[in-house]
């Protein structure tokens, strides 16, 4: 951690064909090894196969909601006092549920074996959408969590 000053975080330009920060944020998430194209491809192709599957919605507006179903508003952090370690329940900052959220969407939809990983994006986003999936049951085991450990949030810090 550096001690003079704290890092300048860098600005998301909003992507070309949605003019979305959290849509950039996203390509930025599922690029690998700098190759941000393949990683557009990827997700503008999930955007369409949703425009596919859901006629009547907007693509952009499915992704919003899926990403706003998918936030945890609480987390456990582990702090140790005198022997013992306990799960202290903390309030999740904006930046980090967005963050969290676009990092378990890409995490599940990875482990949907056997399609492609626009298509498993895709699906994962509309799962999310629906309320359902496994990004919006780490979700909801995140504050189960919280919620079993709530007796030590005085420890919060």
């Amino acid at each position: 951690m550096a001690r003079r000053r704290a890092a300048v975080k860098r600005e998301i330009i909003p992507d070309p064909r949605y003019n979305s920060e959290l849509l950039a944020y996203m390509i930025n998430s599922v690029m690998g090894k700098g190759k941000k194209s393949t990683a557009a491809a990827i997700v503008y192709g999930a955007l369409d196969d949703i425009q596919t599957k859901m006629k009547d919605e907007d693509p952009l507006v499915v992704f919003n909601r899926a990403i706003e179903n998918i936030k945890p508003k609480l987390e456990v952090k582990s702090k140790r006092v005198g022997g013992a370690t306990y799960q202290v329940p903390l309030e999740v900052s904006p930046k980090r549920q967005t963050a969290l959220a676009c990092r378990w969407l890409i995490k599940y939809s990875k482990t949907r074996k056997g399609m492609p990983m626009r298509r498993a994006l895709a699906n994962e986003v509309m799962d999310g959408f629906a309320n359902q999936g496994a990004a919006v049951k780490k979700r909801d085991d995140t504050h189960k969590m919280a919620q079993a450990n709530k007796a030590f949030a005085h420890y919060r810090w």
